[in-house]
């Protein structure tokens, strides 16, 4: 039976259900916040929804390792997110200018989470858990899953994969994705052989033989060649769709490949209305109430999301890249249920719709 309430934050939560082990820690660089607009509450609430004990450490302090050892080592896996929003474009605006709030931090503070999140997370995980599997996902690692350009060190820069020391890299839209890697170490899979899930990427020393892959230029000529990078990119959004979609492999010399599956099939109608109708609480953990609460989530706490994907592929804009070519949309009953559940909750008179 799924307790109505947070997920745990703090080992006393976990014995009030009866825990005596996570399955996983899922560390995101946000405040806690329980609602479907924030990536980290949908994936805690899927794998909960597939009987997986999930804790929640949000923003951990990266100077101190005991920060990530609040509920000791995971059963199966940690989960890195760097937040609902990419940790440099949270810190810095395009000037380079420091911004002086957070909206996904309590009160606004800024100062919670380190330059580039995910990295950082999950080197503070290595020094403590050597063998435990981390698993990265949200928009800073998907938009950094290759060699990628980097603008704030104006340089191109490894995958995140090298950097960060993760195992698995999940991109895009990651409900089926997390689910089969959940499932795969549940069965006992060592994660050096989950290599075959749709919409991940993973280290290897070796590329696989027996399956086919297109090799992008590798990553010291992209570094320096502009040209070379071009292609590069091109090829990789060449292939953002899960039907035609192919591998991709990238070489970084002595250090082995960083390999990329095609991408997951998009949701289905009925997986997205069943996405939605998880049981959230609608609301940041009341830990935060003290603080003032958190920004962000008075944009998005009366808001439906109707769809996922794009088409349009504007060179602006990372849609594409992140979530995809197919457009995927919720039903229409879905969406006036969830419409009514709103208006339910507190406050809604002050909503402005």
């Amino acid at each position: 039976m799924v307790m109505r309430d947070f997920l745990p934050v703090c080992p006393a939560d976990m014995e009030r259900r009866g825990w005596d082990q996570t399955d996983f820690v899922y560390i995101i660089g946000d405040a806690y916040v329980d609602h479907p607009s924030f990536g980290p509450a949908i994936i805690s609430r899927l794998l909960e929804s597939r009987g997986y004990r999930v804790g929640i450490i949000a923003q951990p302090d990266w100077r101190d390792e005991g920060s990530v050892q609040v509920f000791g080592p995971p059963r199966l896996a940690f989960l890195v997110c760097g937040g609902n929003m990419d940790s440099m474009v949270n810190h810095y605006s395009v000037s380079g200018r420091r911004r002086e709030s957070d909206a996904y931090t309590p009160g606004g503070v800024m100062g919670r989470r380190p330059d580039y999140a995910v990295t950082v997370y999950c080197n503070l995980i290595r020094k403590v858990y050597k063998q435990i599997p981390v698993v990265i996902g949200g928009i800073e690692a998907s938009l950094r899953r290759l060699a990628h350009y980097d603008y704030w060190s104006d340089q191109v820069k490894r995958s995140i994969l090298m950097d960060s020391q993760a195992d698995i890299l999940s991109y895009g839209m990651g409900e089926h994705s997390i689910v089969e890697i959940a499932e795969a170490l549940e069965a006992g899979i060592p994660v050096s052989e989950i290599s075959y899930v749709s919409g991940t990427a993973y280290r290897t020393k070796v590329l696989p033989e027996d399956l086919p892959m297109e090799v992008l230029p590798d990553f010291e000529t992209v570094r320096t060649d502009k040209e070379a990078y071009a292609e590069s990119f091109r090829t990789q959004y060449r292939n953002t769709d899960p039907f035609r979609g192919k591998r991709l492999a990238e070489s970084y010399g002595s250090r082995g490949y960083v390999v990329v599956n095609p991408p997951a099939r998009p949701l289905s109608q009925t997986e997205m209305d069943d996405v939605y109708a998880l049981p959230y609480m609608r609301a940041w953990h009341p830990m935060y109430d003290g603080a003032g609460g958190i920004p962000a989530f008075s944009e998005v706490k009366f808001s439906l999301v109707s769809s996922r994907g794009c088409f349009g592929g504007c060179s602006f804009c990372a849609l594409t890249f992140h979530q995809g070519r197919i457009v995927q949309a919720r039903s229409h009953a879905s969406l006036e249920a969830e419409a009514r559940l709103l208006t339910t909750l507190p406050e809604i008179g002050r909503a402005h719709v």
